[in-house]
C-alpha cells in the first residue's frame, strides 16, 4: 500500500452527516424521544457510551431490516463534506470514518461521500428484524482512538500528521491521540478539549487546516 501524506478521521453522526442514525431507526420503532434523550446524554459524556448504546439498541427490537433503506434515504450529508474529502485526496491524504453508529447505514453512504475506510457497530438481526443487540465489539471511545492509530500505522502516516474531527464525548480519545483534534458541531466538553473549534457547520472550513 502506498504511504499517504496524512490521515483525516471523522465521526459519522452529526459530523460526516447531520443526522443521528440511531434516532432515525428509533423512529421506525416509535421510540425516538427516549432514544434521542439517551443519545444526548451519551454525547455529553454523562453516561458510559457502551452501556448507553446497548440500552438504545434494545429499543430497536423488532424493527425490520427493510427500514435500513428508508433510513439511508433520510440521511443528510453535512455541508462541505464532499469538498473536504476531495481536497484531502488532492493533497495525497486518506479519509477515514469511525463511528458509534452502524455499518448497515454507513456502508451505503460512505463511498459516495469520498470516504476511503470506515468502522462502525453492527446490529444483530434475527428473522429479518433487529434483535435489539449489538453484534460484536462495540465501537466506543477507545476503539475510535485505536482505529485512528491503526490506520495511521498501516498508511505510514505519523500521528502528528493525523486530524480527528468529532462532536461527542466518545470522540475525545481519538482527538487526543491525533496530531490535530477538531471539535465540530460539538458539545461543550469536546469544544473545551479540542485543538481548534470549527464554528460554522460546514466541513469545507477544515480545508484550510490540511497539510
Amino acid at each position: 500500500m502506498t504511504a499517504a501524506r496524512f490521515l483525516v478521521v471523522l465521526d459519522a453522526d452529526s459530523t460526516l452527516i447531520r443526522n443521528e442514525v440511531i434516532e432515525l431507526l428509533a423512529d421506525e420503532a416509535g421510540r425516538r424521544a427516549e432514544v434521542q434523550a439517551a443519545t444526548e446524554a451519551a454525547m455529553r459524556g454523562d453516561v458510559d457510551f457502551a452501556a448507553s448504546l446497548r440500552s438504545r439498541v434494545a429499543a430497536l427490537v423488532g424493527v425490520p431490516v427493510s427500514a435500513f433503506e428508508r433510513v439511508r434515504a433520510r440521511i443528510e450529508p453535512t455541508p462541505g463534506v464532499r469538498e473536504l474529502t476531495a481536497a484531502v485526496h488532492e493533497r495525497g491524504g486518506v479519509v477515514g470514518v469511525v463511528s458509534g453508529g452502524f455499518h448497515e447505514i454507513l456502508d451505503g453512504i460512505a463511498p459516495g461521500l469520498g470516504v476511503d475506510r470506515w468502522r462502525a457497530n453492527r446490529l444483530e438481526v434475527v428473522d429479518g428484524a433487529l434483535a435489539g443487540r449489538v453484534d460484536g465489539e462495540i465501537v466506543d471511545a477507545e476503539a475510535k482512538a485505536a482505529s485512528l492509530q491503526a490506520w495511521a500505522s498501516e498508511l505510514g502516516v505519523p500521528l502528528r500528521s493525523t486530524i480527528a474531527i468529532g462532536d461527542g464525548a466518545n470522540d475525545l480519545k481519538m482527538m487526543a491521540v491525533a496530531g490535530l483534534g477538531l471539535a465540530f458541531n460539538a458539545k461543550p466538553a469536546v469544544r473545551a478539549a479540542a485543538s481548534l473549534v470549527i464554528g460554522p457547520q460546514d466541513l469545507s472550513e477544515v480545508i484550510a487546516l490540511l497539510p
